[in-house]
């Protein structure tokens, strides 16, 4: 990338080099619009969109806009912390303030504590890369978390009082969580979604088709810490298959894509499993292909 580009991410109009407000802005611009592309999609199977609850009887979309709403400067604080080279308390903080807003904002809903962790990271990453000069590529972008927080990640996972319900069940079927997630750079977003989004969208999908192909793509590989907490092993192992039943069969790309993605979506439903954490991984792929496009158009 050119230092031209660079000058000129936060608006075509820019002449001059983007300040931490410019970088914060942005990327909130952008978190809130991948959160948004996660919610509005439909069918995602067992998952909540402006159709349906999903498998949920405690939530709904506007459950999650108020949620959005609630979330809307924590990004640009984040991002911000990120661009200051933060060390992961002032980062922690951050995140805790932001559940603590949600959960009021949804009634002790949790809607977005996974995407808080995950996009918050990440906007805290592609901040510090930013600031450096360093173009926020998949590779440099996958390494800055681990190389800049992981310490404090691992210090923190130590450290933890009561284990969440994510937590309990990576312990209980030694799955890797969030937190695994975060310290081994995120492989299902760059790993699996983004090739996805990419693949999708150079296919000539719609951003709709594009956005379900790489949750599929999600869905037939992520251990799923909700799916197992839902469903346990059998429940992770069900959807799975079906996923890789739907993309065997053409995806997006072959005639009845969504009729046979909603039927998925119906089984889910049916079965009450729900994969939030596949839902945050693609908000968060959803938001590392914003701020490339983003880059790239600029």
């Amino acid at each position: 990338m050119t230092q031209q580009a660079f000058r000129c991410l936060a608006s075509p109009a820019a002449v001059t080099a983007p300040d931490a407000a410019d970088l914060a802005r942005l990327a909130a611009r952008l978190a809130l619009r991948a959160l948004h592309d996660e919610l509005s999609l439909y069918p995602k199977p067992g998952l909540v969109s402006p159709r349906d609850a999903g498998s949920h009887e405690d939530m709904d979309a506007g459950t999650f806009l108020r949620s959005l709403f609630a979330l809307r400067h924590y990004y640009a604080r984040i991002a911000a912390a990120g661009w200051h080279d933060a060390d992961f308390p002032v980062l922690r903080d951050l995140g805790i303030a932001a559940e603590t807003r949600m959960l009021r904002a949804t009634g002790g809903v949790n809607t977005h504590r996974g995407a808080i962790f995950a996009l918050g990271l990440l906007a805290a990453a592609g901040a510090s890369l930013w600031r450096r000069g360093v173009p926020p590529d998949d590779a440099a972008w996958r390494a800055e978390v681990p190389r800049r927080w992981g310490r404090g990640l691992r210090l923190a996972g130590a450290a933890a009082g009561t284990p969440s319900h994510g937590m309990q069940v990576a312990m209980r079927y030694r799955a890797s969580g969030a937190r695994g997630e975060a310290l081994a750079g995120f492989p299902a977003v760059f790993d699996l979604a983004l090739p996805a989004l990419r693949q999708a969208r150079s296919g000539g999908a719609d951003w709709q088709a594009t956005r379900l192909h790489a949750f599929f793509t999600l869905l037939a590989e992520v251990e799923d810490t909700n799916l197992l907490y839902r469903g346990g092993q059998a429940g992770l192992e069900w959807m799975r298959g079906e996923a890789r039943a739907f993309l065997a069969d053409g995806s997006v790309f072959s005639p009845g894509w969504f009729a046979r993605a909603q039927a998925v979506h119906r089984q889910a439903c049916a079965r009450r499993l729900s994969p939030g954490g596949s839902a945050d991984m693609l908000a968060a792929a959803c938001f590392v292909f914003g701020w490339q496009a983003h880059m790239e158009a600029a």
